[in-house]
C-alpha cells in the first residue's frame, strides 16, 4: 500500500532506442496533487491519505464539498483516497509531484474508466458467434434461447444479452514507468491504459509488484529502461 497520484491522459505515441527498438507507451500528465485529508484508525477505522487535483471553481462543487477542501486551501474536483501504511510524513495541504512519488524502472497499476460504446448488440459485445449466414435462416445476428423452459421459470441474472458496452471502471496492472518529465508534469507508461484521450487516470503502486513473475519481469525490463533514461541524458547534453 502506497501513496497514489491523479492525472490525465495525453495518449500513446513510441519511444525509440538507439538500436531501433520500439517501445508503445502511454503519456499521463499529472499535475501537482494536494493532500486533503489524513485517515487515521482512531477517527475512521483505517489509514489512508486523501489526494486531490484539478483546480475548479466553487459554483461547480456542492457546500459540503467547498466546507470539506476548504481546509486544504484549495478547491478541487477530482479527489481520490490511496490506502498507506502510516500517515506520517504527510500533512493537509501538502504538495505532492509526480517525480517524488514515481521513479522510471519501477511498476505502476492505472485505473480509469474504458470508452463508452453506447447500446451493442450481442456479437459486439460479448463475441458470439451469431446464426449460419446461409439462405433459409430468419435469424444471424439475434441473440438465440435466454430461458431454460419451466425450471428456473426465468431468465438468469447476469445473462450476457445486448446492452450499454463500456463506460466502466477498468484497472490495468503493473506497468512499466519508463520515464518521468518533470518539467512537462509528464509519466511515460509502456503499453497502454483505459479511457480516451483527456480522460482521468489513478496512477498507484503496483498491488502485485512483489508477486515472483513481476519481479521477473522487472529484472527483464529493467535494462532496458536503464538505456533508455541513458540515452536520453546524453542527447540532453550534447
Amino acid at each position: 500500500m502506497a501513496i497514489g497520484l491523479i492525472g490525465k491522459k495525453v495518449g500513446m505515441t513510441r519511444v525509440f532506442l538507439k538500436d531501433g527498438t520500439s517501445l508503445p507507451a502511454t503519456l499521463v500528465e499529472v499535475k501537482p496533487n494536494y493532500v486533503t485529508a489524513l485517515k487515521t484508525p482512531d477517527t475512521d477505522g483505517y489509514t489512508a491519505v486523501q489526494v486531490g487535483a484539478f483546480e475548479d471553481k466553487e459554483k461547480h462543487l456542492t457546500k459540503p464539498q467547498i466546507g470539506h477542501l476548504k481546509k486544504a486551501g484549495r478547491i478541487l474536483r477530482k479527489l481520490r483516497e490511496f490506502r498507506v501504511e502510516s500517515v506520517e510524513g504527510y500533512q493537509v495541504g501538502q504538495e505532492l509531484r509526480v517525480e517524488e512519488v514515481f521513479q522510471p524502472g519501477e511498476l505502476v497499476d492505472v485505473v480509469g474508466r474504458s470508452k463508452g460504446r453506447g447500446f451493442a448488440g450481442t456479437m459486439k459485445r460479448w463475441d458470439f458467434g451469431g446464426f449460419p449466414q446461409s439462405h433459409g435462416h430468419r435469424y444471424h445476428r439475434a441473440v438465440g434461447s435466454i430461458g431454460n423452459r419451466s425450471d428456473p421459470g426465468r431468465v438468469w441474472k447476469s445473462k450476457r444479452m445486448a446492452g450499454h458496452w463500456g463506460n466502466e471502471p477498468i484497472r490495468v496492472q503493473s506497468l512499466l514507468v519508463l520515464d518521468v518529465v518533470p518539467q512537462y508534469n509528464l509519466l511515460v507508461l509502456k503499453g497502454s491504459v483505459p479511457g480516451p484521450n483527456g480522460g482521468i487516470l489513478f496512477v498507484e503502486k503496483s498491488k502485485i509488484a512483489n508477486r515472483r513473475s513481476q519481479r521477473l519481469k522487472l529484472n527483464r525490463e529493467k535494462p532496458m529502461v536503464e538505456k533508455l533514461l541513458k540515452e536520453v541524458r546524453e542527447d540532453e547534453g550534447a
